[in-house]
């Protein structure tokens, strides 16, 4: 869960998804659940009416007011504190409408995103990559868990999940079919062989290097990886730490950030922002500051100029 709350903050819980993507079930099954249960009042705010209503039953058992809006004006600073003020909520929930872009999504001041989940229906979910990829990162970029449901007979998955993970490294992914949760790729399906004593991390992989070992640490902890990326040096880090790393696109031509770990090297002092390099080195698992908790931290053997790679990083 995220920070804890201040008496003085409204909390949201934020629920988005695109049409039918199954936010009014996950949001029906979770206000039934014990964790969920609160004293005060609940206010869900809903900005688009799908196929399934809310029940009266629980929303009177759960003292949750329903409130429907049907354009993002409607949900501006000024008419959210109106809607406090009439019902004076404890906690307020809102259903989001996939189609508005999320990052228009203006809160009063005291109002705090405690908590965003993404929900994703696989079955339709290249169709809105391929058409409306913005709209998608706008909700992923900040959800600290996105469910991907209906996954049934979808081969694909791992890509997904990396191109998921590309717009949000940090959130938390779960893939469900109609028998529940489904489990994760094996490392005898990725594009390198981690059985190597040194593993080779091919300019083409390092998209799916990136995210897997954000993902799942401890499979890479110790072992030696050799991969060619570009040098960014900081003065805020310590003198013997520089990061390689290569951009990427997560979402659109303009949407292009830098992905790579932390490094510690000899050779670091040495180095200039933007230069090539071939990257030997140890990785471990370790707190980093800027991880805000545990994640890879590269110990370079060797570190030597190479020629820069023209490709971004592509995560398929």
């Amino acid at each position: 869960m995220g920070p804890m709350i201040d008496d003085d903050i409204m909390p949201v819980f934020l629920i988005n998804g695109f049409l039918e993507a199954g936010k009014t079930e996950f949001l029906s099954f979770t206000m039934e659940q014990e964790y969920f249960q609160t004293e005060g009042k609940t206010l869900l705010i809903v900005c688009e009416e799908g196929d399934t209503e809310y029940e009266e039953e629980l929303l009177k058992e759960s003292r949750t007011l329903v409130v429907y809006v049907d354009e993002i004006g409607e949900i501006s600073p000024e008419r959210l504190t109106e809607l406090e003020l009439l019902h004076n909520p404890e906690r307020v929930l809102i259903e989001w409408n996939g189609m508005w872009n999320q990052d228009d999504l203006k809160l009063p001041s005291d109002w705090m995103i405690y908590q965003q989940i993404t929900i994703v229906d696989m079955s339709t979910f290249e169709l809105y990559v391929k058409n409306m990829k913005p709209l998608l990162a706008a909700m992923v970029r900040n959800s600290e868990l996105i469910i991907c449901n209906r996954c049934d007979k979808i081969q694909d998955l791992e890509r997904y999940k990396r191109m998921l993970k590309s717009m949000n490294t940090r959130c938390d992914i779960v893939f469900e079919d109609e028998n529940g949760e489904l489990d994760e790729l094996s490392e005898e399906d990725l594009p390198y062989d981690l059985s190597k004593e040194v593993v080779e991390i091919r300019p083409e992989a390092y998209g799916i290097w990136y995210i897997d070992c954000m993902d799942k640490p401890e499979r890479y902890k110790g072992k030696l990886v050799e991969f060619t990326a570009m040098v960014l040096k900081s003065p805020e880090f310590p003198k013997n730490y520089f990061v390689p790393g290569r951009m990427a696109m997560t979402c659109c031509a303009e949407d292009m950030t830098f992905l790579g770990y932390i490094c510690k090297s000899k050779e670091a002092r040495h180095l200039e922002t933007g230069q090539w390099v071939k990257v030997f080195a140890r990785i471990e698992v370790e707190y980093w500051k800027d991880y805000q908790g545990e994640g890879p931290v590269l110990y370079a053997q060797s570190v030597s100029p190479a020629l820069p790679i023209e490709e971004v990083v592509q995560f398929g």
